[in-house]
């Protein structure tokens, strides 16, 4: 059983709006969030994320700072206390 409190799951979309090589910079964001050591799965329109509150609510202003002199972009998250792990 999953520990609810302490687990979030946050589904993040970054798409470039101007940007020279948009994969490259979608790329860029998919080291950041391997580098984090969180559970993560690569889809085609987002990536799932999920791990310790603290440190999902920590990633977000990670990739923004990172990208933030790169390029402009939107960043959709969808954030949930819910796990997203089976019971």
């Amino acid at each position: 059983m999953c520990p609810m409190g302490k687990i979030a799951s946050c589904q993040i979309a970054f798409t470039p709006i101007v940007s020279d090589d948009y994969m490259e910079d979608v790329d860029k964001v998919l080291k950041i969030i391997d580098n984090s050591g969180l559970e993560y799965e690569v889809g085609a329109l987002s990536t799932f994320v999920r791990g310790e509150k603290s440190r999902v609510l920590s990633l977000i202003p990670q990739i923004y700072d990172a990208m933030d002199d790169i390029t402009n972009f939107s960043m959709d998250i969808k954030l949930s206390n819910i796990c997203g792990c089976g019971k």
